[in-house]
């Protein structure tokens, strides 16, 4: 881990950069992968999740028995604790539904917004070195919030070809309408394209690794929508003397474990604070199960010292982290100066984990810097906002001029015309009053 005290501005570009990935032969990779599957459907898809994966699948869908069965093995506590989980994601985000109001700009002239689900959407959940099963919970249950038609999930499976069943107990819970055994780049292929198995979406959600993330990116030039560019895991602590130093590394570490190419950052005005932090990382970091993983994980991971907590949001704000742990005295009064974060977790009391799991909040969200200009997923990245207007003629008789002059100085005639076309109608032809209904 580098420790970097009291950095020039000029520097700090170079300091909070990311690991940098070569994705120049991925991408190639990655192309000939989606240009297979949309050729051949499900004959590619099971190709590669026998190259990929070590394993064959007979059956790509996942059937009712399975999940039935995957229902029986979770323990009555993990139950719970997904349900108090999935019933606070659901309260936090049903609360995002909003009422639009028709709005009449001028007389006669009415226009409204009207919220309509996306239909089809995929969600991605990455099988790897863990069953994030609490992305399924992220996913799906604004997507049933959204009331979209088609649900959809792709995970690997694991070398028995089966489907961890926590992620089948979660996608059941969820509303999860379809389940199918398959993972990496040929997932986002068939979500994007269509197999005859896997319906084509619309729109897909979700993490993955390089090859996922490209996939992706790949698709969303001219195939299908996505959530949001995204890249490795990354957890930024800003923190003062009353920091408890104990939880800033659990912090950190909860984020290292993430995988190798993860990042945890500290921010701090307190010099005394980063030798604790660094003894206490060592100390838990041998408790880990997943402590190779995490050590290495911290090689990319930095503790900067700065001199005011004004320079400390200054310099956060830059980063754009993910996730954003603000661990000061004052911590409401620093969080108003924050302009670029993924999610916010305020106080000593509260972890990124809460987050992650049961808060409520999504933990589906912008990395890489990318909270500069994204934000993480919520309801409305499942619905359409589709405008409507209805104008009157006496309403467009009051908006004429401004139209005609407007696009005849944009040297757009036939713009003009369909305006006055109107306005010259004899009024005995008039089909439609001024009345709106």
């Amino acid at each position: 881990m580098q420790i970097i005290k009291y950095p020039e501005r000029s520097t700090w570009a170079s300091i909070l950069a990311r690991p940098v990935i070569d994705n120049s032969r991925l991408f190639a990779t990655v192309q000939q992968v989606l240009d297979d599957v949309k050729a051949n459907g499900d004959s590619a898809v099971r190709k590669y999740t026998e190259m990929f994966d070590k394993v064959s699948v007979d059956t790509i869908e996942v059937t009712k028995k399975e999940i039935n069965d995957a229902e029986q093995v979770i323990p009555v506590l993990l139950k719970q604790a997904i349900e108090m989980a999935r019933r606070n994601i659901w309260k936090f985000h049903v609360e995002q539904q909003h009422e639009y109001e028709e709005i009449q700009t001028s007389p006669g002239v009415y226009c409204w917004q009207k919220a309509i689900p996306i239909e089809k959407v995929g969600l991605y959940i990455p099988g790897g070195t863990a069953p994030l099963f609490s992305t399924v919970l992220m996913l799906a249950i604004p997507a049933n919030i959204a009331e979209c038609k088609e649900i959809v999930l792709c995970t690997p499976p694991d070398k028995s070809g089966n489907i961890h069943p926590a992620v089948l107990y979660a996608a059941k819970v969820a509303g999860v309408h379809r389940i199918f055994k398959v993972g990496g780049t040929q997932a986002i292929a068939a979500m994007a394209y269509g197999t005859e198995t896997i319906p084509k979406v619309y729109k897909i959600f979700g993490p993955g690794n390089q090859y996922v993330t490209a996939a992706k990116q790949l698709v969303s030039l001219k195939d299908v929508a996505i959530d949001m560019p995204a890249g490795p895991s990354e957890v930024e602590v800003l923190a003062d003397g009353t920091a408890h130093p104990a939880f800033v590394a659990a912090d950190m570490l909860s984020q290292a474990e993430h995988g190798i190419d993860s990042q945890s950052v500290l921010i701090t005005v307190d010099e005394a604070l980063i030798e604790k932090v660094q003894e206490q990382i060592e100390l838990q970091l041998e408790q880990l199960p997943r402590k190779d993983l995490a050590a290495k994980s911290l090689e990319n991971s930095k503790i900067i010292l700065v001199k005011t907590l004004e320079e400390a949001v200054e310099m956060t704000n830059e980063y754009a982290p993910e996730h954003l742990i603000i661990s000061t005295h004052y911590y409401m009064g620093v969080a108003e100066n924050i302009t670029n974060a993924g999610s916010v977790f305020l106080g000593h009391y509260t972890p990124e984990s809460a987050g992650d799991y049961a808060s409520g909040t999504n933990h589906t969200l912008p990395t890489n810097g990318y909270a500069k200009a994204y934000n993480g997923v919520n309801l409305d990245s499942f619905i359409r906002k589709v405008t409507f207007q209805h104008i009157t003629k006496d309403g467009l008789s009051n908006l004429s001029n401004a139209i005609i002059l407007m696009a005849e100085n944009e040297q757009l005639q036939a713009h003009s015309n369909a305006v006055k076309i109107r306005l010259d109608e004899d009024d005995e032809a008039d089909s439609e009053d001024n009345s709106r209904y």
